[in-house]
């Protein structure tokens, strides 16, 4: 199953998509889509819409994982990420997709193993999971690889990503010994 992950934003829209073959997790590619302040609203949320509608064409995902609209002070800010939500929902619905909506903490807790993970421990997981040579940048696109992951790791599909998760401390106490080893 390809299944595209979406973190939505009217400046910045992530995207990533993952194939799922067995318990096999799979990159197949990331970016971001940006937009310029300068550029009226609704000429942005078209770039975003067809921006977005150009990758489901390219990668014919069965599924999109988008994440939920997290409401904080800024009003205009959480109206343009709705907005920018809402074009991607529609390029999905127009593709027929299975939509997953995901928390932050849902997110974190599906791939980390923490709900209040951070920043630095989603993106060492995405990078881990998907065996990637390095960790996915922008990081709105790790976000949205992270939400592609996090739609596959449902209970039924948690083996999939539990032997990676379990190893967080491990992973970054043998990192550190290998930098602290090439720093010599």
């Amino acid at each position: 199953m390809i299944i595209l992950g979406i973190d939505p934003g009217l400046s910045n829209t992530g995207w990533g998509v993952v194939e799922r073959t067995g318990s096999r997790l799979r990159c197949l590619g990331y970016g971001c889509v940006t937009t310029s302040p300068a550029e009226e609203t609704s000429r942005r949320l078209k770039i975003v819409h067809d921006s977005l509608a150009d990758v489901i064409a390219t990668y014919v995902p069965a599924a999109l994982a988008i994440e939920t609209l997290f409401f904080n002070a800024n009003v205009r800010t959480a109206f343009a990420t709705g907005q920018a939500r809402g074009a991607a929902l529609l390029a999905a619905a127009q593709a027929d997709l299975e939509v997953g909506e995901y928390g932050p903490s849902e997110v974190k807790l599906a791939v980390v193993g923490s709900g209040s993970a951070d920043k630095r421990q989603v993106q060492y997981m995405v990078r881990a999971i998907l065996d990637l040579a390095e960790e996915p940048k922008p990081d709105h696109a790790a976000d949205a690889l992270a939400l592609a992951i996090c739609h596959r790791t449902s209970p039924a599909n948690a083996s999939a990503v539990r032997g990676a998760t379990a190893g967080w401390t491990a992973a970054v106490a043998r990192a550190e010994r290998r930098a602290a080893g090439e720093r010599r």
